[in-house]
């Protein structure tokens, strides 16, 4: 059965600069039916994967991440962009496809053993999701997957992620 969020994600162009063709989610996440549907099959896929926790990447991967994490009854992990945790953090920098920047998050916050599933909202190059499985294994946890709204397939996101399962719901 086809996704209802493939028909509701839109295309804008030159954002956040010129060149790029920003892929929108919000309009799936407007919609119940189509937001429902999101997370039912990325809980199906977090249940394959039985994840301790649920680390999700700051802003749009919140949006999936934490009720990914009630559904499969797992704790929530955020990572945030530089600057915005308190207390003793650890840090990651990557490259993204227009920029480069940092993620970090809490000290203590993975458990050594933990089995992480890493969710974000797109996968575009992979170095936020990259960076933040190298967070989680530097912690002592492991990644046991990573899922995805959306997949540009065209950026080779998963060369990042090698080594880890992957599921992406829609690509372009």
């Amino acid at each position: 059965m086809e996704l209802i969020a493939r028909r509701l994600i839109r295309d804008v162009p030159d954002f956040p600069k010129a060149g790029i063709l920003f892929k929108d989610i919000w309009p799936v996440v407007q919609d119940a039916r189509a937001f429902r549907q999101v997370i039912e099959r990325m809980t199906e896929y977090g249940r394959s994967r039985a994840p301790d926790a649920i680390m999700a990447i700051e802003s749009r991967g919140f949006v999936f991440g934490a009720p990914l994490a009630l559904a499969l009854n797992c704790g929530f992990l955020p990572v945030r962009k530089l600057g915005n945790l308190p207390g003793e953090t650890i840090r990651e920098e990557y490259e993204l496809e227009y920029a480069s920047s940092t993620v970090e998050m809490q000290k203590g916050a993975v458990q050594p053993g933990q089995r992480v599933l890493l969710v974000d909202d797109l996968l575009a190059t992979g170095g936020t999701a990259a960076a933040a499985g190298r967070i989680t294994e530097r912690l002592g946890g492991e990644v046991v997957g990573c899922v995805f709204l959306v997949e540009l397939t065209f950026l080779n996101g998963r060369e990042a992620l090698a080594g880890y399962d992957v599921l992406s719901l829609i690509e372009y």
